[in-house]
């Protein structure tokens, strides 16, 4: 059996730092980067299993479950699940944990290596390439177990391009823009509803000696949510879907008002973000040395513990602000997360029976009772241990009009970490430099989106 996890794997970041990747570097970084050497023999000491080999079988052994939930609440989260399901089942479960951003980088040699029986995955267009790719494994059966169980939007999202469901959903949340109540109360401060309001507010902020707007993007996907909510904000849902499928031009108007837009928000953005870690920037808004914070509601995991449990009451969102009429607040990011199943398990029948547990009311409760920044997609979810935070934010997705799942998983998974994670972090580095990082993206984008 091979390491679980090498630390010096996890200490690397996902992308390199826009400092040291220049534009031609950026325009040579192909689909093969992700697909096979940038993830290749080095990356599957970091991220191995012991699962079996060969076709998927439907033994009913011991089964190995990978896990990118390596924060403690979600870790003890998932552990609460497992050991529910073998008292149930009598079944023998083990997780093998590895931390978040590794466990994405290095998702596509774990798959096609020797993977865990069942692993967490993401909805949409990343569950469906590599279901498309056949390594992963189909679980049609479980949704027919499932019967009314989930809402049709949610099996749509584990619906893969040949008809046939390849994940199960066992939780979602919201992004949004979080702020502490008594801060707000302290300083007089009011909900902004428009970008000028926002703007208004970050001065009013940054002279009460508060970083307006938390910021973090060492992980490289964390930016992806303000351009998400932006150009949704200002070209709406549907020219972002377009965008994100390559049928739009990343060196159009539009998109370049978006980068402006943000261009005119960094200011109040925390510094150095792209030495930061999300969850030391959720430290400064639980500090109260940081006014606001965009980011999805699993932010709350920072707070759950602290201070007796009233800094989780104390914490708030409000959505993005309305930047074009046209569009409002109509448009929201809130992933759905849950798991798949690898296309080589030997332990398939003990596999299925897992995850037709996991999409049961009794697992989802486990799991959003133990993490409070979750919200149960399942039909017939017991809410009546939901913070008044689970309660706003399950209204807020209900309330959208329209729901994307976030940018890397909204668009082709090569595109979103060998293109959008170091031009992301290019613009942030040197927002002077937009023509070039849109030109480079557009480049790219030409080469990757050709099949």
């Amino acid at each position: 059996m091979a390491p679980r996890f090498d630390p010096r794997a996890a200490s690397r970041p996902l992308s390199p730092a826009p400092s040291a990747l220049s534009a031609a570097a950026r325009v040579n970084v192909s689909r093969r980067s992700l697909l096979g050497g940038a993830l290749g023999l080095g990356a599957m000491a970091a991220l191995s299993a012991c699962g079996g080999g060969g076709s998927p079988a439907e033994g009913t052994g011991a089964i190995t479950v990978g896990s990118n939930q390596s924060d403690a609440v979600p870790k003890a989260a998932y552990a609460n699940i497992m050991d529910a399901f073998m008292e149930s089942s009598g079944a023998d479960v083990k997780i093998n944990t590895v931390d978040h951003n590794t466990f994405q980088e290095q998702i596509n040699s774990y798959l096609q290596g020797d993977p865990d029986d069942v692993f967490t995955w993401f909805s949409g267009y990343r569950m469906k390439f590599f279901a498309d790719q056949g390594l992963a494994g189909d679980i049609s059966s479980v949704w027919d177990r499932f019967g009314d169980g989930f809402s049709q939007s949610f099996k749509e999202a584990a619906t893969a391009s040949d008809g046939k469901q390849y994940f199960v959903p066992l939780s979602y949340y919201p992004w949004a823009v979080f702020y502490r109540k008594s801060v707000f109360a302290d300083n007089g401060y009011t909900i902004p509803t428009t970008l000028d309001e926002y703007i208004e507010l970050s001065k009013a902020m940054q002279q009460d000696g508060l970083v307006p707007i938390g910021f973090a993007d060492q992980g490289g996907w964390e930016a992806m949510g303000t351009f998400d909510v932006l150009n949704m904000r200002i070209n709406g849902y549907d020219y972002h879907t377009r965008l994100l499928a390559g049928e739009e031009s990343w060196e159009s108007g539009e998109v370049k008002e978006v980068f402006q837009t943000w261009k005119t928000l960094l200011p109040y953005h925390q510094e150095g973000a792209l030495g930061r870690e999300w969850q030391e920037a959720a430290q400064g808004l639980l500090q109260k040395t940081s006014g606001t914070y965009l980011l999805g509601m699993f932010v709350s995991q920072q707070f759950q513990d602290a201070e007796g449990g009233e800094a989780l009451e104390d914490l708030d969102f409000f959505a993005f602000p309305e930047i074009n009429p046209e569009f409002g607040t109509d448009s929201i990011d809130a992933p759905i997360d849950g798991f798949m199943m690898s296309a080589t398990t030997q332990n398939g029948g003990t596999a299925m029976d897992l995850l037709e547990f996991l999409g049961s009311p009794e697992a989802q409760k486990i799991n959003t009772d133990s993490d409070k920044g979750l919200i149960a997609p399942v039909n017939g979810a017991d809410t009546s241990g939901y913070t008044a935070l689970q309660q706003k934010g399950m209204e807020l997705v209900s309330s959208a009009k329209h729901i994307a799942q976030f940018m890397d998983r909204d668009t082709r998974p090569d595109f979103a970490s060998t293109v959008m994670i170091p031009s992301l972090q290019a613009f942030i580095n040197d927002p002077d430099n937009v023509d070039s990082v849109l030109s480079d993206i557009e480049t790219q984008k030409k080469s990757i989106f050709v099949d």
